[in-house]
């Protein structure tokens, strides 16, 4: 290269070899300085995207944890009211067992006895009105999952029955008029004292037996007389197809009165040895609509689906018989029929339900959410339909009665249903507990350390890497500063060509 005074060449790439190393060198001392070694987007732009999305991740992953945290919190809240519930009625389940125990205690000791329990029950009521987290009720049934009747048959649909999984909406409901597969029978005079004016014998068919029965009755029988030889010999009649709790034979208005309970049976046929003749006979729509239960069918349709037939045996004590349906997303009920005709007709009802679930945000993203219904825990709402009870008064926990030896057995029974819907309420919560949101939690934990770990290897500074290359650059500072010094006096040589 010629020698030159205008152009240093050799000084201007020295200048700029310098500002690069010293551009470097400022770089490095960023990182070192942040500990990052992505700071800005021109630091590198796809690593800077990644690494912000992980970051945004991070924060919620924790959020999530928090949030899962306090949701188990909530879970511990209920289930120690429960278990205060569950002690109350263990309690209440001995003063019944003591109070059944009619042969030791007066009157005075069931009285205090009734007196305890309904204590008991006005704590119940006490914690499932004021058990809260923060605000927030837990057992008043405002957390839960309800259905509520409406429509022109209110009255056609009962013990509505919802879980956790059950899908808010409308559910209709259409019941067609059930039929009788029973029967039963009124007739076979008495006179007006109540006795068989003569002697008589009784051939009695259908109703679901196989045979015929015939009984012999005798002048002078009164009519409990003629009522307990019936009954033995239906009670008796298994080779023709009867036997115990088949039949019901008592009396109505003075006349002798057969009921079968068998499903699927035809109508009852009584033939009268003297007089003579076949009486008429009954059905479900007759007169004797205020007898024991008959078997019922009918069909039911929800949302305007395929109608599904179904049946149900009879219960005794009035027909205040029950047809089961179960429903999608985990909504059942049942169709009460009464006074011997469909209580709905071919009318429909409505169930709207609402989801009141408690709902937790367990995720870092969008829609992770997981929910749990807490039952409404007062006491007219544990043990409700308990069937099999020798009073029909008592239709749920609110109203047991020990001071009687009948109410005491129903009792046992119906604080039996209520400890088992306490706990299995229980149970839900704390499954939900452990391998929901416990699960969930050391889940989280594992996602947040990965994820922290992926974001360290893409933004955070190798200071062992970052230090060497530091070090290489502050050498090339001082070289580079070194040159550019020397190129700065080539000119010098020119100005000794011109001395000569």
């Amino acid at each position: 290269m010629a020698l030159s005074i205008v152009n240093n060449n050799a000084s201007l790439n020295a200048q700029q070899s310098l500002n690069r190393t010293n551009g470097s060198l400022s770089k490095s001392l960023e990182r070192l300085s942040s500990g990052l070694k992505v700071n800005r987007g021109a630091d590198g732009p796809a690593a800077l995207v990644i690494s912000e999305q992980q970051r945004a991740q991070i924060a919620g992953l924790k959020t999530a944890i928090d949030n899962t945290n306090k949701a188990v919190s909530v879970m511990q809240t209920g289930e120690g009211a429960l278990n205060e519930v569950n002690g109350l009625l263990t309690k209440v389940r001995g003063l019944a067992l003591d109070s059944a125990n009619s042969g030791v205690n007066d009157a005075n000791a069931l009285a205090a006895n009734q007196a305890e329990i309904s204590n008991a029950l006005k704590t119940i009521d006490t914690i499932a009105k004021n058990t809260k987290f923060g605000t927030k009720n837990l057992l008043d049934g405002s957390a839960a999952v309800a259905g509520q009747v409406s429509g022109a048959n209110t009255a056609g649909l009962s013990a509505i029955k919802t879980t956790s999984s059950t899908t808010a909406g409308t559910y209709v409901v259409t019941l067609g008029v059930p039929t009788a597969t029973g029967g039963s029978f009124l007739g076979g005079g008495a006179d007006a004292t109540g006795s068989l004016a003569t002697g008589d014998t009784l051939t009695i068919s259908g109703g679901g037996l196989t045979g015929t029965v015939g009984v012999a009755l005798s002048v002078g029988d009164d009519l409990t007389t003629s009522i307990a030889k019936i009954q033995k010999a239906l009670d008796d009649s298994t080779a023709q197809g009867g036997g115990k709790g088949k039949f019901t034979v008592d009396s109505s208005s003075s006349q002798l009165q057969i009921r079968s309970n068998v499903l699927g049976s035809a109508g009852i046929s009584v033939t009268a040895g003297n007089p003579g003749g076949t009486d008429s006979v009954l059905g479900i729509i007759g007169a004797d609509t205020a007898g024991a239960g008959v078997a019922l069918t009918a069909n039911v349709s929800l949302n305007g689906g395929s109608s599904v037939a179904l049946a149900v045996s009879a219960g005794a004590g009035g027909l205040n018989n029950q047809l089961q349906f179960g429903g999608p997303s985990g909504l059942t009920f049942s169709v009460g029929v009464s006074t011997g005709s469909a209580a709905a007709g071919t009318s429909a009802s409505t169930i709207s339900v609402t989801d009141n679930s408690l709902t937790f945000q367990i995720g870092a993203n969008a829609n992770e959410t997981a929910k749990i219904s807490f039952d409404k825990v007062t006491s007219d709402s544990l043990a409700v339909g308990v069937s099999g009870l020798n009073s029909a008064n008592t239709t749920d926990l609110s109203k047991i009665d020990v001071t009687t030896q009948n109410g005491a057995q129903d009792a046992i029974k119906v604080v039996d249903a209520a400890i088992s819907q306490i706990s299995n309420l229980r149970g839900a919560l704390g499954a939900f507990q452990s391998n929901t949101l416990e699960s969930n939690a050391r889940n989280l934990g594992a996602t947040l350390e990965n994820t922290v770990s992926a974001e360290s290897v893409i933004r955070d500074t190798d200071f062992a890497s970052e230090i060497a290359n530091f070090t290489r650059l502050q050498t090339q500072i001082q070289a580079g500063s070194t040159v550019l010094g020397n190129a700065n006096q080539t000119t010098q040589l020119v100005a000794q060509l011109l001395r000569g």
